[in-house]
Formats: C-alpha cells, structure tokens, sequence
C-alpha cells in the first residue's frame, strides 16, 4: 500500500514532552488549530484573544473529535499579516495555554511561535511542542531554546519571514532538494546547540504555501515521499490553503472538500500528523485511508 512504502526507514515514533505527555505517531493523528488572533487567513478559525469560553469550547469538540494534539497560535502568519511585538503575542497565546493546561491536563499542546523568548514561557506554562514557521532561521535563539528545554520541535521550511515571503518564491535548484538542504542545515545547528547531548524530538514541515507559489505547493505534495530520507516524520498544514481553493475559484469557507481530498494524498505520501481547522472530517480522512 502507498501509505506504507511512503514512510521512512526511522522516525520518531512517539513524542516525549518535558512534562511528560506523549503524542503517539505509529498512526497519522490530527493537530487542531487554535488561533488566538484577530486576522488568521481563514476567518472561521479567528478566536481573538481574551475569548477563554470559545477558545475551550473549541478545544473541547476537537478533542472529542479525536485531535491527537492542538495547536495554540498568538501571531497571524499569513502572506502580508501585520507584524505585532513579543509583548502582545505573549499576552495572546500565554493565557490560552495556561486555559487549555487547567481545562484539559492530558491535552498535548503545541505553541506555533518562531519567538524563543515566547516559546520558553510557553513551555514553562505547559506547552508540550514548539511549532516554529521559521525552523530557527527567525530567532537565533530559538534553536538553543530548544535544546536546552529538551522540548519537541516542528522545524518547518521557510524563506524570508511572513511579511516578506511571496517575494521570495523562487528556487534555482531543485524545489525537494533545496528543502533538504535546509533541514539538514538546521538539524545540524540544532545538534551544535544540544552540544552533544541527544536532540529533543523532531518533525519536519515542507511549510507549504510559505514562500512557494501554487505550483511548487502541488510538486511538494506529490514528491512528499522524497522528504523521508533525513528519516524525521512530517508535519503537513495545508488545511484550506490558497492552494487548496484559488484553483477551485473559491475562498477558504468553501476549502473544506478540497482540503479533505489533499489530505488524502498527504497521507499517502507519509505525513504522520495533519494540522487541520476540521478536527472530525480529517479523522475520518486517516480512518478511510489507514483502514485504522
């Protein structure tokens, strides 16, 4: 079967959090998103800051759904989104987690932050998993960070920074090849920063639509599967994604079909834990594709 050929030789099955709650991978699982934000690109998904009511109750029915994990975001990082300071992105995303931890204590929790300051008090208030768009390129100490917290990590490809990014949607060499390049680079800083101790754990994100044009989103998605030679499990978001609804003539509200069916080819290529808006239509996804 595809989904088995497409999956690396070695990954890391399971994820050990610093307080230790484990996300278990032997099976594609679902992260839910949570976006503490006024200008997240999917409007249905905007929570806003200060709404603790909404935010658990959509934590709740994700759960319930059968979200393996969620995924807490302070800081739009839409092509052309605002940037806001440290400051207000704290003030965001650090009463969110400290809500979630109190509401649901064995919830898994990922903060999507390329902030190391951010992402260390987020820990330290019971986050389980740093996601960085900017796999430690946007902060130079995020990757110390990492390693001294010993904390599980999403190192995501990205070139340039969300405000600048759709200009920078070029690649002179291959688009697979320059994407293993660079995760190889920054594994390998993160493995000077560990200074020879073992490395948290790790996942990798393509970061589609970052950077990379509608084209380059389609190549990475059917060349997936060459992703798995560093042997690290992957992350995919492409939950309604421009390249899931420009093509249809759509708008992210509509995006929920295509995105189910993209999902599908994810799943084939080996993606272990999907990043979805829609908690239950991606469970049913792995379900019909796994036979799990």
């Amino acid at each position: 079967m595809l989904l088995q050929n497409a999956l690396p030789q070695q990954f890391t099955a399971t994820l050990k959090s610093p307080h230790g709650r484990l996300l278990d991978l032997r099976q594609p699982q679902v992260m839910g998103i949570l976006n503490v934000t006024p200008d997240s690109f999917y409007p249905g998904s905007r929570l806003g800051a200060g709404s603790e009511a909404a935010l658990l109750h959509r934590a709740e029915l994700m759960l319930a759904a059968g979200a393996a994990a969620l995924d807490v975001g302070g800081y739009s990082s839409r092509p052309g989104a605002d940037d806001i300071s440290p400051d207000e992105e704290k003030s965001r995303l650090l009463p969110a987690v400290a809500a979630l931890r109190r509401e649901f204590p064995q919830a898994f929790i990922s903060v999507d932050t390329f902030r190391a300051a951010v992402a260390a008090e987020a820990v330290a208030t019971g986050a389980d998993l740093i996601n960085d768009i900017g796999g430690g390129t946007l902060d130079a100490g995020m990757l110390p960070t990492v390693a001294r917290l010993r904390v599980p990590y999403c190192l995501m490809h990205l070139k340039g920074t969300p405000q600048t990014m759709r200009s920078l949607a070029h690649y002179e060499d291959d688009l697979v090849l320059t994407l293993l390049r660079f995760f190889r680079d920054q594994l390998a800083a993160l493995r000077q920063a560990a200074n020879g101790q073992p490395l948290p754990d790790v996942l990798l994100d393509p970061g589609f639509g970052f950077a990379k044009t509608p084209a380059h989103n389609h190549e990475l998605l059917r060349r997936l599967p060459e992703l798995h030679h560093l042997g690290y499990g992957l992350l995919v978001g492409l939950s309604r994604k421009a390249m899931v609804y420009k093509p249809l003539g759509l708008g992210p509200e509509t995006a929920l079909n295509g995105t189910t069916a993209l999902h599908v080819l994810a799943l084939q290529g080996g993606a272990r834990l999907l990043r979805v808006h829609d908690v239950p239509e991606a469970r049913q996804t792995i379900a019909l594709v796994t036979g799990a």
